[in-house]
């Protein structure tokens, strides 16, 4: 799968000839991402990251879950998608990771843009959430940018290494999305 964005930017599905690029960034920017995410130390090797690939692979496949490069001047440089889809309720929770050099270029906004378009027009889903830590302000402005509706705040959502992290809700139905997109 491929989803163009602009001349610059773009998604595509996760290769397993992608490990060693994944690693690379993921290792280059391990200090950056480890604030916010808990699976860093899990990561220590390119093994690691193809069996996260095989595991997106397999998602893909069992149309559970869509983890997609980001394409950024013909480098890849994060990993956005849905981490879960829910076709019997048409909700998808959307995930994302993005270097510390690539930031800056509204890359994560356009980014999770195609998502929702994705999600609304060609998964015919309903809603579409994401989840930040509360004290993750540059995640958390992704969802308060496009219009997402804050739904609450979910208490020790995640284990973050030595202590747990509360996660903000946030949510957009497919009508809203329309709306936002109208104007």
């Amino acid at each position: 799968m491929h989803i163009p964005i602009n001349p610059e930017l773009s998604l595509r599905t996760i290769e397993l000839e992608d490990a060693n690029a994944i690693f690379a960034l993921t290792d280059a920017s391990r200090a950056h991402l480890r604030e916010w995410l808990p699976w860093l130390d899990f990561t220590k090797e390119g093994a690691d990251t193809t069996t996260y690939i095989e595991g997106c692979l397999k998602g893909h496949e069992a149309k559970s879950s869509l983890s997609l490069a980001i394409i950024f001047r013909n480098e890849i440089v994060g990993i956005a998608g849905f981490n879960t889809i829910n076709h019997s309720n048409k909700i998808a929770a959307i995930g994302y990771w993005l270097s510390e050099g690539a930031q800056g270029h509204g890359i994560m906004t356009k980014t999770v843009q195609a998502l929702l378009q994705y999600a609304f027009e060609d998964l015919q889903l309903n809603k579409v959430e994401i989840r930040a830590a509360v004290g993750n302000t540059k995640s958390r402005a992704i969802p308060e940018r496009l219009g997402f509706t804050k739904e609450g705040t979910i208490r020790a959502a995640e284990w973050l290494y030595d202590h747990y992290v509360d996660h903000v809700a946030y949510g957009i139905l497919a009508n809203e999305w329309y709306q936002i997109k109208k104007k």
